[in-house]
């Protein structure tokens, strides 16, 4: 089997969660099939059984609005990757980046056309301040259009599944739920109070973790605004990067410095760590929150979890089905969400819970031992890629046989 793995990102150009999916998945689905994989960047590497090419935009100069070109962009790149393939038994798309070169290519090459869902576009409104109002809704429809024409669908958790179901009108058999997966290997309890040192952290003391790009959907001023209820004797290391827009990269920065005007051990990391020093963050933390709005899934909870440390998280998406409440961590309800904002209906309530919920692992060392002893342990049981590459690649040789039976291959 042939497979053309289509993504915006791909190693070593990585940045997100959709990113460190398709890094590891790519690794172990190639011990099963042949990888086509297109992408954004300079990449041209190959190996056996797999092939990555990277590609630039070709619009240069136009159009003068900075947003209407990060549309343009990664069409203009989908275009090249059409272009470039042939000989394709199926076509995997992961996030809308890439949807509008899968839905050509499956037709062009008369192969099956299967998505990831990573996220949804019309649950992300927020995407606006970046793309601009007509950027956004060009993302939503580019997203729909490439549903209606999917002849198969892997959600990452049980929630994204009834969310794309809802969403997009697609039959519960075409919709497979594949969990997203970690490396219990790489990500595995390692300590070196000298990174610690590094970056300004005090090992002698407690400290809440919180890795997450500076964007509405990961809920980092919710959890600016509960570090006052947060006990004083911890430290709070905020790893947050990558801003959506530079006026809310201000916004962060302004909140961050009042906050450590305030009260002491606020550390706010803004550089991209390398995961060989990230590790060893989650490891010697108290706690690992998530504070997300928003989180099909939220495979940077796993990455700490399988480092031993408990996860304080709110319970939306995929979240629930990652964090065992009272167990690994624990949830926090977020309530409805205001359709304009995207705070919680009642943002007090959630920032004085979740407080709460960190304060009760800060406060009590057994127990923040013992949840991290089972997270670890969950995360290796549930959540190995090579069973992870092994359900992919038989959703593959499913919908393969389906497309034919339909008649849609010539």
């Amino acid at each position: 089997m042939k497979v053309a793995l289509l993504t915006n990102e791909f190693p070593p150009e990585i940045y997100g969660g959709a990113g460190i999916h398709i890094q590891f998945l790519s690794r172990e689905l190639r011990q099963l099939c042949e990888i086509e994989a297109r992408c954004f960047g300079s990449q041209d590497d190959a190996g056996e059984n797999w092939r990555a090419i990277g590609f630039s935009e070709k619009i240069k100069d136009c159009p003068a609005d900075s947003r209407v070109k990060k549309i343009l962009k990664p069409l203009d790149i989908n275009l090249q990757w059409a272009a470039s393939l042939e000989n394709i038994d199926v076509v995997h798309c992961h996030t809308w980046y890439s949807h509008f070169g899968g839905v050509l290519s499956s037709k062009l090459l008369q192969s099956p056309l299967i998505l990831t869902t990573h996220s949804l576009e019309p649950h992300r409104p927020w995407k606006a301040e970046a793309l601009g109002q007509g950027g956004y809704d060009m993302s939503c429809w580019i997203e729909k259009s490439a549903y209606e024409s999917a002849d198969g669908v892997i959600a990452v958790s049980q929630g994204m599944k009834r969310d794309v179901m809802n969403l997009y009108g697609l039959p519960e058999d075409r919709v497979e739920v594949i969990y997203n997966g970690i490396d219990p290997d790489f990500y595995q309890p390692t300590f070196d109070e000298s990174v610690l040192v590094k970056w300004g952290i005090d090992s002698k003391k407690p400290f809440v973790l919180f890795v997450g790009r500076i964007t509405r959907q990961k809920g980092i001023s919710q959890l600016i605004q509960a570090i006052p209820q947060i006990a004083e004797e911890a430290q709070i290391v905020l790893c947050a990067g990558a801003p959506d827009t530079e006026e809310l990269a201000l916004e962060c920065k302004t909140m961050i410095e009042e906050i450590q005007k305030k009260r002491d051990g606020v550390i706010w990391i803004q550089e991209m760590m390398p995961h060989s020093e990230l590790r060893i963050l989650y490891s010697h933390a108290t706690v690992f929150v998530t504070p997300s709005l928003y989180e099909p899934f939220g495979i940077i909870n796993l990455e700490a979890m399988s480092c031993g440390t408990p996860v304080v998280g709110s319970a939306v998406g995929g979240i629930p089905e990652i964090i065992v409440d009272g167990e690994t961590g624990f949830l926090v309800p977020l309530k409805s969400k205001s359709s304009t904002n995207f705070e919680p209906a009642h943002p007090f309530d959630f920032q004085t819970q979740l407080a709460e919920k960190l304060n009760t692992i800060i406060l009590n060392p057994t127990l923040a031992k013992k949840m991290g002893e089972v997270s670890r342990q969950r995360a290796i049981d549930v959540f190995s890629w090579s069973s992870i590459a092994k359900q992919t690649f038989e959703f593959y040789q499913k919908t393969i046989e389906r497309y034919k039976k339909e008649g849609k291959r010539k």
